[in-house]
């Protein structure tokens, strides 16, 4: 190869490096009795959001929300030329999800939406932070945010898809049943803040099918790390 040829492939060597973000991101669920469904993680570009606060859920974000179903939002990522994750099953109560993520530097914001199981519409969330460029290591914790589009009855029925009243069922089996329900409709139709699940220990009745001495749970429910290397 001869000089001129040489400087043009070190150029674009150089180029291609300086256009992509190399991150490894680690998400720790820090609930008792909670998963997360499967993650979405994703670097997209400024201005783009999956969830805002105070705003109305998107039919997208209800669907994850009150399902665990990120399709409709990986769709939106997708014709964004987002970055994405998705994990491939429920993240356990103390458990880990890690992967490296090599993001185009156009997509500086991350975002991750998981729903909090079991919840009637509860989700961990980050909304369209900035992504840190110097390396290091840089540790936040996530709250868990409530879509606005559905009643905390906290009954167990096996719902699950958007507008259907109800929670799926538990994974780790501790509901209960008979629950004539904690919580009308949300007087506040807005993404806001998630006030926690209320319970009982009645496993047979009372107002809540959750069971409040493993599900109970307070902001924040995840603890962030992402080690820009």
């Amino acid at each position: 190869m001869n000089k001129t040829l040489l400087a043009l492939a070190l150029s674009a060597a150089s180029i291609s490096s300086a256009s992509a973000l190399d991150v490894t991101i680690s998400l720790t669920n820090l609930t008792h009795g909670s998963h997360f469904t499967p993650l979405l993680i994703s670097a997209h570009v400024d201005g783009q959001h999956l969830f805002e606060l105070g705003s109305a859920a998107s039919a997208n974000l209800q669907a994850m929300a009150e399902g665990g179903d990120t399709s409709g939002l990986n769709t939106d990522l997708t014709n964004q030329n987002a970055d994405s994750h998705n994990a491939a099953g429920l993240t356990t109560p103390g458990a880990t999800e890690s992967f490296s993520l090599m993001t185009q530097m156009s997509n500086t914001q991350l975002s991750v939406v998981g729903m909090v199981l079991p919840s009637n519409d509860g989700f961990v969330g980050l909304d369209a932070m900035t992504i840190p460029t110097e390396a290091g290591t840089y540790t936040y914790y996530l709250n868990a945010y409530d879509s606005g589009t559905e009643a905390n009855d906290e009954i167990i029925n096996g719902a699950g898809a958007p507008g259907a009243a109800g929670i799926p069922a538990d994974p780790l089996g501790s509901g209960g049943t008979g629950a004539s329900g904690v919580a009308g409709s949300d007087s506040n139709a807005m993404i806001h803040i998630h006030r926690g699940v209320i319970g009982d220990t009645d496993a047979t009745g009372g107002a809540s099918d959750l069971d409040s001495r493993v599900h109970r749970w307070l902001n924040p429910v995840a603890r962030l790390v992402i080690e820009v290397n």
